[in-house]
């Protein structure tokens, strides 16, 4: 598991309507691959696209099945445990655009 990698949860979760959603690992490499860490941040991915600065769109290039996008206001602590399906990874240009979308959430300047 790295930053930036999308999972797929095989537990619905009641957030997200009661079924199996996707997540981007937001958390550093350090604490992703820390055994004695057994949680790290993610950022969920809604299939409703509302074109704000807080989203990054991610699509098939990624292993998603359509376009969609990463929202950084919803941030999230999830089990490693639970990120079960992996299906793929952000390429360098779309983990700036997470860095941008998430000192924009966190209000944190340049």
């Amino acid at each position: 598991m790295k930053r930036g990698e999308i999972y797929r949860t095989r537990q619905r979760i009641p957030e997200r309507g009661h079924k199996p959603s996707y997540y981007v690992v937001v958390s550093r490499n350090f604490i992703v691959g820390c055994k004695d860490v057994s949680t790290v941040v993610c950022a969920p991915v809604y299939s409703e696209i509302l074109g704000i600065r807080s989203e990054v769109l991610i699509g098939p290039e990624e292993g998603l099945p359509r376009q969609c996008a990463v929202r950084c206001d919803f941030l999230t602590l999830l089990f490693k445990r639970r990120l079960t399906h992996f299906s793929g990874s952000l390429a360098a240009s779309k983990l700036s655009q997470l860095d941008a979308a998430l000192r924009y959430t966190l209000e944190i300047s340049d």
